[in-house]
């Protein structure tokens, strides 16, 4: 990642959604900055170009004039970052689309909070097997697109296998108020990410359902108990649970409106968890089936988890699991 002294290390984003074009913004809003947004569909790099906004994806948000608008993959021949900021279930489909066009030299980063649904795997393990012979990172934490995009203070966390690669990704792309701390432990910071979609969406039932900022408060301290214990098995260290991309994206996520996870959760909890919420893409109702299945499969105790896929999966309704999760045994905290 050296690049030209006086310009800063070519970086493109792909995927042209709202946290990827919020995270092209605070990149390119750095000084010599050199950032591309990667768009699948050329009208959207167009209306960009023309407009300096992005309106679908955050209305509203005038964009860097020093960012640059794209939807052909030949931009990425010469970069030395590349952010995925695609869902997490189009990592596959992107790497293989996007891989040929990849620099060899340059360092992939995962920026969607998720985890595989067929296989349960990690988005850095999905880039691993498409993208052999590239350094792979993820960035995750408490950040909401338009926060990031309108210059609020915001602090992330971003990891990869070697911390003094995460440390050159952390001063590539943090700026005056977006702030990325490095990490090696890239296990924790993905499943973090991952597992709070689907506290926030047990969060969001609870508040649905009218059950009271108690039970909101047990949701979250349990809840982070059974991510500690998740990252543990996975092979991630405790403390990163505890740090923004676990207990720090938790709290904003499970606390915001602006959470889409908090916000279907809400919607199954009015409605006792019958019918499908629809109309948002929901990171958690993927990941809640998937760290469901892995957790039984590693002999993990996740109650809550488990309840909130079997809600999603329309196997239980919300009164139900409440009562069953309140006639647990007790248990030392």
């Amino acid at each position: 990642m050296s690049g030209n002294p006086r310009i800063g290390p070519k970086i493109v984003v792909v995927g042209a959604g709202a946290f990827g074009t919020a995270l092209a913004a605070v990149a390119a809003a750095r000084e010599k900055a050199n950032v591309t947004l990667l768009a699948r569909r050329e009208e959207v790099a167009a209306e960009c170009r023309q407009t300096g906004r992005n309106e679908a994806a955050l209305p509203g948000i005038s964009l860097p004039a020093s960012l640059a608008f794209s939807s052909d993959m030949a931009v990425l021949v010469d970069a030395e970052i590349v952010l995925f900021a695609m869902p997490s279930q189009a990592h596959r489909d992107a790497a293989r689309s996007y891989g040929p066009a990849i620099s060899s030299n340059a360092t992939i980063v995962t920026c969607a909070k998720g985890m595989e649904q067929s296989t349960g795997r990690l988005l850095t393990d999905v880039l691993d097997e498409e993208l052999p012979g590239h350094s792979i990172g993820v960035l995750s934490g408490p950040g909401f697109a338009t926060d990031i995009a309108k210059g609020l203070p915001t602090a992330m966390v971003i990891a990869a296998p070697d911390t003094e690669i995460a440390t050159e990704l952390a001063e590539a792309l943090s700026g005056r108020t977006f702030r990325l701390y490095p990490s090696g432990d890239r296990i924790g910071v993905q499943l973090g990410g991952a597992l709070k979609n689907v506290l926030a969406i047990a969060c969001g039932i609870v508040e649905g359902a009218g059950l009271g900022d108690s039970a909101r408060a047990a949701l979250i301290s349990r809840g982070l108990a059974e991510m500690s214990r998740f990252v543990v098995a996975r092979g991630g260290e405790p403390e990163t649970v505890r740090g923004l991309s676990g207990l720090g994206d938790l709290v904003l996520t499970a606390t915001s409106h602006q959470s889409r996870n908090l916000r279907f959760g809400i919607a199954l909890g009015k409605n006792g968890g019958a019918g499908e919420p629809g109309g948002e893409l929901v990171e958690g109702a993927f990941a809640a089936s998937v760290a469901a299945r892995v957790a039984r499969e590693l002999g993990i105790d996740m109650p809550i988890t488990e309840a909130v896929a079997a809600i999603i999966d329309g196997k239980l309704d919300v009164a139900t699991a409440l009562e069953q999760l309140m006639s647990r045994p007790i248990t030392q905290e």
